[in-house]
């Protein structure tokens, strides 16, 4: 927490914001500029000594005018590319102005420069602030050999160190600008980023929706075909036994006897869907375990379920794994309710890449029609297709349901 807040208040400070500079030049130009004044006022309480050329007395008195102007255009300088021509002007004119200040501000005018160099890199690019920079050192150079008190050798001295200074600016606020540029890119990533996850996380609500409207529905079907087919003929034979129990007493009871053995059958289809429907690890139970759980739940007195295993249960991620519940479930449940099978087989064939799991059973089959038109067998090769598996079905003889699930 620590060090991501000092890195955010650093940023701050080198960091450009909008059209404004970094702070730490704000800083750096307001301190060099109220030493200038003063060392323009003690040049300019000299001027009475004869010991000051002409020429510099009038550099002194430009230096000291250019002061406060260079001072006014600081607030108004462009710190981005493509800015207007009125405000490009601006920088031109503090450059000019930066250089009136050299013969009298001493070496602290040399940081006023080297923040009109990083100006011009940001408004004019590399190749103007390449040539400002040779500009301020020539121009230092000249100064330098106009002094009598200094050689030739003084001056390019100066102008070669002016010159070694605004280089070495403009590397700093290239590395600035850069940073800049980076971090601005970062930010626009990170929102981008956070808008999709969104986007994601509304897909993800949305496909939870209809996977459980897909199931709803096919309970509904399942429960309409099921316990709405055994309720339907219950009552029917009730209201038989209500016809018949005066005048046929004794078919009445048949009525009534059938319509309690009905009862029996659907209380047992409607314990084998909740059975059915119960969540893979519930129990505690996973993998070989919860699958061989779910085969024997299935088993009755009429039918017989037989489950085997062949090789090692590889790692299986849950996802993958509920696909192979899935898959048992809806064989079972077909055999049972559809093929009128006296036998069933669940095999399982494990292997480290994928597990193949087969249910056979020895019933009726099923019509071609069906295996396209099938609820569960559409819902199946999609389950499967999503964790890039593979549904086979054998109609006939008997029916057979194949799934081979990657690891």
């Amino acid at each position: 927490m620590g060090q991501a807040g000092a890195i955010r208040d650093i940023s701050g400070w080198i960091g450009f914001s909008g059209d404004r500079p970094p702070m730490v030049f704000t800083v750096f130009f307001w301190g060099s500029a109220v030493i200038c004044a003063v060392v323009f006022a003690g040049g300019l309480a000299m001027l009475g000594d004869g010991g000051v050329l002409p020429l510099h007395q009038a550099l002194l008195v430009l230096g000291a005018a250019a002061l406060p102007v260079a001072a006014v255009l600081w607030h108004v300088l462009p710190w981005r590319a493509g800015a207007p021509l009125p405000r490009r002007a601006a920088t031109a004119a503090f450059l000019v102005l930066t250089l009136l200040l050299m013969p009298g501000g001493g070496l602290v005018c040399l940081l006023i420069v080297s923040l009109a160099v990083g100006n011009a890199l940001v408004v004019f690019g590399l190749r103007g602030a390449l040539a400002y920079a040779g500009l301020a050192g020539l121009y230092s150079f000249a100064l330098g050999a106009l002094n009598p008190a200094r050689s030739v050798l003084a001056a390019a001295v100066d102008g070669a160190l002016l010159l070694l200074l605004c280089l070495v600016i403009l590397v700093v606020v290239v590395a600035m600008v850069d940073s800049h540029d980076r971090a601005e890119e970062t930010r626009r990533l990170l929102a981008e980023l956070e808008q999709a996850h969104a986007e994601l996380e509304r897909y993800a609500a949305r496909s939870r929706e209809l996977a459980v409207a897909e199931e709803r529905a096919r309970l509904a079907r399942d429960m309409h075909d099921s316990v709405g087919h055994y309720l339907t003929v219950i009552n029917v034979g009730l209201q038989n036994a209500q016809r018949y129990r005066v005048i046929r007493p004794d078919a009445a009871w048949d009525e009534v006897c059938q319509a309690q053995a009905l009862t029996l059958e659907a209380l047992t289809d409607t314990r084998r869907w909740v059975r059915a429907l119960k969540p893979l690890r519930m129990d505690g139970r996973a993998g070989v375990a919860g699958l061989r759980a779910l085969a024997e739940s299935f088993g009755s007195a009429d039918t017989g379920v037989v489950f085997t295993v062949t090789g090692a249960w590889p790692e299986v991620d849950e996802a993958r794994e509920l696909v192979c519940y899935r898959v048992v479930q809806e064989g079972l449940t077909n055999a049972l309710r559809h093929a009128r099978a006296r036998r069933i087989e669940v095999a399982l064939d494990c292997a480290p890449q994928r597990v193949r799991v087969t249910v056979r059973d020895d019933g009726e089959g099923a019509p071609p029609g069906a295996l396209d038109g099938g609820f569960g067998l559409r819902g199946l090769r999609e389950r499967l297709a999503a964790v890039d598996g593979v549904l086979d079905v054998v109609p006939a003889p008997g029916f057979t349901l194949r799934a081979t699930v990657p690891v």
